[in-house]
C-alpha cells in the first residue's frame, strides 16, 4: 500500500463552519493573537485565554466534518494514510481518519500549565466538560490550560511529522497558506521524486523548483477530484 501523507490547514475545516484565524473577519480580527495564543498572553490574563478556548470548544460541538474530511478517511481503503494537521479540531477523527498527527495541539484536550507536554497531565474532555474554569487543576496542581501549541512554543510533534513526510509516496497539501513554520517546512522533507498535490481555492506560494499539481478548488470539491485521480492512477 502506498503511503499517502496529507497536510491540512484551516481551509480544510472552513467548509464545516469553523472560523479561520487569518482570513478577513477571522478570529485574529476579533482577538489579537498576542492575547489568546501566546504564553505571555496566558500569563497576563489566563481567564481570558481559557474562556476563548472554552468558546471554541463549545462551537466545535455544533459543527460536523465536511465531505473533504470524509473523502480523506475513505482513502484508507486504498492507501496507508497519515494526516498531519495544523488544525486543533477533531473533525478528521470524527470523519473516520485513524492516523492523525496534530501539530498545534487539540482543542478537546487540556493539560498542565507547568508541563504542558507531559502525557501524565494531558486529559481529554468529554463533550459536556467543554467549560474549563479558573481553579480547575491538572495532576501537578497547576491550572488546567488548553492543550494548544501557542506562538513561541516548541512544536513537539514536528519530528514525527517530518519522519512521515520523508517516507511519503504521495504528498497532499489542503487549505494551508504555507506561512506558518515549522509546518510549512514539511514540504522540504518530501523526496524529490514524490508527486505533490495542492488543493486550495486561493493561490499559494510554493518553494521554487518543486513541481506541484494544483487543484484550485475548496477542500471537498478538490478532494473529490484528487480521489478520482489517485484511484485511476492506482489502476
Amino acid at each position: 500500500m502506498k503511503k499517502l501523507v496529507i497536510l491540512t490547514g484551516a481551509g480544510m475545516s472552513a467548509e464545516s463552519g469553523i472560523s479561520t484565524f487569518r482570513d478577513s473577519g477571522g478570529l485574529w480580527d476579533q482577538y489579537p493573537v498576542e492575547q489568546v495564543a501566546t504564553p505571555e498572553g496566558y500569563a497576563a490574563d489566563p481567564k481570558l485565554v481559557i474562556d476563548f478556548y472554552n468558546t471554541r470548544r463549545k462551537e466545535l460541538q455544533n459543527v460536523k466534518p465536511n465531505r473533504g474530511h470524509e473523502l480523506i478517511a475513505e482513502l484508507e481503503k486504498d492507501f496507508d494514510v497519515t494526516v498531519i494537521t495544523q488544525n486543533v479540531d477533531n473533525l478528521h477523527e470524527r470523519a473516520g481518519s485513524h492516523h492523525v498527527i496534530h501539530l498545534h495541539g487539540e482543542l478537546t484536550k487540556v493539560t498542565s500549565s507547568r508541563e504542558p507536554n507531559n502525557p501524565k497531565y494531558i486529559k481529554t474532555l468529554k463533550p459536556e466538560e467543554w467549560e474549563v474554569k479558573m481553579g480547575d487543576l491538572a495532576g501537578d496542581g497547576s491550572q488546567l490550560r488548553p492543550f494548544i501549541v501557542w506562538f513561541g512554543e516548541a512544536v513537539p510533534m514536528i519530528e514525527t511529522a517530518i519522519g512521515y513526510a520523508e517516507q511519503a509516496d504521495i504528498f497532499v497539501i489542503i487549505g494551508t497558506s504555507l506561512n506558518v513554520y515549522p509546518a510549512a517546512g514539511l514540504l522540504y522533507y518530501v523526496p524529490a521524486d514524490v508527486p505533490v498535490y495542492l488543493i486550495d481555492p486561493k493561490e499559494v506560494a510554493i518553494a521554487s523548483g518543486r513541481k506541484v499539481h494544483v487543484i484550485r478548488k475548496g477542500a471537498s470539491e478538490g478532494m473529490e477530484e484528487l480521489k478520482n485521480m489517485l484511484l485511476k492512477e492506482q489502476g
